[in-house]
């Protein structure tokens, strides 16, 4: 079932952009923007180039698995996002209330205009995942009445969560946990078992939620409409230990052929509208990166959600991709290297990269480099690093990479 609700864009205080452009200044000195050109030919990964071998396209070609919803022992009431932001009792920190430490996480060039840190009770722990909102979700940027944004965690059992955030006012999120399920055993527990994966990659369409798992190998499909509640009186039991009040199982996979995912993103700019997905290959491997999409369906065709195979592919000498968007013939790579990551945009002709710092370094993007998802209707790219969460516009980007 989709959700509609009027798209309102709000406008940032000037005191968090000044104060956000001001640590920026303070993290880099003077930020010096040039073409990658100049940069040495063993950090400029060039142009894109599309893969046409028939065995690597083949390595990308999707199949799809049915998983059968188990009978609950009692009444299944499941309920959907709304019910959960209702329930959120934990809150984000605006940027000013964030450590040094923490905001050292941010980018540097181009600086971030939104940006709020995690609490440490029940984050401590776990790490970030991949971002994802109800820009990818809905044509009108909402979930019902709701401006919501996803964040994925893994802890070190590779146990999977994600955080629901209320951002219908941007100066003050709060966030309720939903934890992630799979399949059980015969005889499990109908809620199933904790999906054990990093959740590199994330994306919200319509009603589905869509996450990486088994190592990039496989994306398992949500449906939003079916969280459950936790706790007592129910079997739907979170995860041992965990204490999350909400749980999502999932209905069905896709399992890759050949490939694995390293990140994900939805392209709004085709039509239909795409999900872009990226390997993350290493720095030293013997191959390049590959990047590609797939069609998304948003009918009752009785097709799957997704087209099967790829609609279109390239390769590229990026390694260590972390995040990635295309958006219309413009591919955007967040890549971690060190302790800052680098932002690249890619098409045929070339790469560009932002320089910053006195030193004239292009490592300015945030560190470690994450996810990056484009909220469509207000042009925000969304990410988080360490524990940072944080937003700019698309056009800020591509102003500094010129």
């Amino acid at each position: 079932m989709k959700h509609r609700g009027r798209h309102r864009r709000r406008r940032r205080g000037q005191a968090l952009r000044a104060f956000l452009a001001g640590t920026a200044l303070a993290l880099t000195g003077a930020a010096t923007l040039i073409s990658t050109s100049q940069a040495t030919v063993g950090t400029d990964p060039g142009g894109l180039e599309p893969v046409t071998a028939a065995a690597s396209l083949a390595d990308l070609r999707l199949t799809e698995e049915r998983i059968p919803r188990p009978a609950p022992t009692v009444p299944d009431r499941p309920v959907g996002v709304a019910a959960v932001l209702a329930d959120a009792d934990r809150s984000l920190r605006a940027a000013a209330d964030c450590t040094g430490a923490e905001r050292s996480a941010l980018p540097t060039a181009p600086a971030a205009t939104r940006a709020h840190c995690w609490d440490e009770p029940g984050t401590d722990d776990w790490r970030t995942g991949a971002v994802t909102t109800s820009g990818d979700a809905d044509d009108d940027g909402r979930w019902g009445a709701h401006r919501v944004i996803l964040s994925g965690w893994s802890d070190r059992q590779g146990h999977s969560r994600v955080a629901f955030v209320d951002a219908d006012d941007p100066d003050r999120l709060s966030y309720a946990w939903v934890a992630l399920t799979v399949p059980a055993a015969a005889g499990g527990d109908p809620a199933g078992r904790p999906l054990r994966s990093d959740l590199s990659g994330m994306v919200w369409y319509q009603d589905k939620l869509l996450v990486t798992a088994d190592e990039g190998r496989a994306l398992y499909v949500y449906d939003l409409d079916r969280i459950r509640r936790t706790g007592a009186g129910t079997r739907a039991s979170a995860p041992p230990a965990r204490g999350d009040r909400y749980a999502l199982p999932a209905v069905s996979s896709y399992r890759l052929t050949g490939a694995r995912i390293g990140a994900l993103s939805l392209d709004r700019s085709t039509t239909p509208d795409s999900l872009v997905a990226s390997e993350s290959v290493p720095v030293g491997g013997d191959r390049p990166t590959r990047l590609w999409r797939y069609a998304l369906h948003d009918g009752p065709s009785g097709a799957g959600l997704l087209g099967t195979g790829p609609r279109e592919a390239y390769e590229t000498k990026a390694a260590d991709v972390r995040g990635v968007l295309a958006h219309r013939s413009r591919w955007y790579l967040a890549r971690a290297v060190g302790e800052h990551g680098t932002l690249w945009r890619q098409d045929g002709d070339g790469a560009r990269a932002a320089r910053c710092g006195t030193d004239d370094t292009y490592l300015c993007w945030s560190g470690p480099a994450q996810s990056l998802s484009h909220w469509a209707q207000s042009g925000e790219v969304w990410s988080q690093s360490g524990r940072m969460l944080f937003a700019l516009p698309l056009d800020a980007i591509d102003r500094a990479l010129g």
